[in-house]
């Protein structure tokens, strides 16, 4: 049985093993930088600067959303901005992913945000398929990072 809730302070290590299976997924392990301690000021403090969403089945873990709050100057407004959305192999087909975003969309809406935005790789046909099932629109644009400190300027 499935259930999504709020990931609480007691689930970081959960949390951050689902963090690293989607590292793995993607083959980008050395990119996952960020600590338990970091994650801990960073998400259950006063001014938590991230939330996630754990799924379980029948009490295990099975995936997550993570999200953040942004605001757009063109829009006027407040968007989510999820990060990640990650399901376990052996769980996925089971409809986990709908009810996580199901769950992202209900918190905006609770919240009185409009829109939601994330990224996707452009070869990761699943995922975009995925997207598109649940009517999401998405849109080529290039992603710029900027390392301060590594040599930049």
């Amino acid at each position: 049985m499935l259930q999504i809730r709020k990931a609480t302070e007691e689930d970081l290590d959960v949390l951050h093993e689902l963090m690293l299976g989607i590292a793995q997924y993607h083959n980008q392990e050395e990119y996952l930088l960020t600590t338990l301690e970091q994650m801990r000021q960073a998400g259950f403090g006063e001014q938590a600067q991230f939330g996630a969403f754990l799924a379980e089945w029948d009490g295990q873990p099975a995936g997550y959303l993570s999200y953040t709050w942004n605001y757009s100057i063109w829009r006027g407004d407040t968007f989510m901005n999820i990060d990640d959305v990650f399901v376990w192999e052996q769980y996925r087909g089971k409809k986990i992913g709908d009810a996580l975003m199901q769950q992202a969309k209900d918190l905006c809406q609770e919240r009185k945000v409009s829109t939601i935005r994330w990224e996707v790789e452009k070869d990761n046909a699943g995922a975009i398929k995925f997207y598109e099932r649940l009517g999401a629109e998405v849109t080529v644009k290039g992603v710029c990072k900027w390392h301060l400190g590594e040599g930049a300027w």
